[in-house]
């Protein structure tokens, strides 16, 4: 009898173990959707080798996300709405998604038409917080990624003071993840210094490449390598302070040396 009972226990435990792996959900499929400018953006054939964060950034997350850049050359936050970029963005976003939203490049230059002001530029980035919100979606904020700008001491400049803080202030206003990617990205051209630095950036020297015979001196846009670093930074923040989202970062595999 004990015998028969053990043996239709062990029945009962492998019948459950098979209804409930048959009933196993597979993981959440969610999209990070990438909104900002030049520095983040997919680039044409034709611009290469200039790249923005954006494009390796794809590779470092797991098969299920969905990188979704929408970041466009030359928009600012009034732009990137009055020309209609947003609205997609706004009207496909679903519970659990992601946007990661990085301008000030192009909003804080007076003399572009992608100009806008202090008040504009913060009203923006509200708009688009609250609308992500609205959706269960997680807005993440990040302040302009550093310029290439060197004193004649060496030191590193802040090109993006005032549109950076007011980055922050909308994150520690509405409690948003905020990745602070201007000094991130000061720290890491101040490792590099003044001449090393330039091979992070689109700097090209006549013939160098045939979309730029005459050469390029950029310290705007990345090279692939400084695209990749910069990625590499916002990562890092990730696993700092969006651990849900860290938890897509692909792992990388054990190598078993014989």
């Amino acid at each position: 009898m004990k015998w028969f009972l053990k043996k239709y226990s062990l029945s009962c435990l492998a019948f459950t173990l098979l209804v409930l792996t048959a009933f196993t959900f597979p993981p959440k499929h969610i999209t990070v959707y990438l909104i900002g400018d030049s520095t983040m953006s997919v680039k044409e054939k034709k611009a290469y080798p200039e790249t923005g964060w954006g494009m390796p950034f794809v590779a470092f997350m797991d098969s299920t996300v969905t990188i979704d850049n929408r970041a466009r050359n030359g928009r600012s936050t009034k732009t990137f709405i009055t020309e209609g970029l947003w609205q997609p963005v706004a009207d496909h976003v679903q519970a659990g998604d992601y946007v990661l939203i990085q301008f000030g490049h192009n909003d804080e230059v007076k003399t572009k038409a992608s100009y806008a002001t202090e008040s504009e530029f913060t009203a923006n980035l509200n708009r688009f917080v609250n609308e992500v919100r609205s959706k269960k979606a997680i807005p993440i904020l990040l302040t302009p990624v550093a310029r290439r700008k060197f004193d004649a001491g060496g030191k590193i400049e802040d090109t993006h003071t005032v549109y950076a803080q007011l980055v922050r202030d909308v994150a520690a206003k509405n409690n948003i993840t905020l990745i602070d990617l201007d000094k991130l990205s000061m720290d890491m051209l101040h490792q590099y210094g003044p001449e090393t630095s330039k091979l992070l950036f689109n700097h090209l020297t006549p013939g160098e490449h045939p979309n730029y015979p005459d050469g390029k001196q950029d310290d705007t846009h990345f090279s692939e390598l400084g695209a990749r670093k910069v990625a590499e930074l916002v990562l890092a923040e990730i696993r700092k302070v969006q651990p849900d989202l860290a938890e897509h970062i692909v792992k990388p595999k054990s190598v078993i040396i014989k």
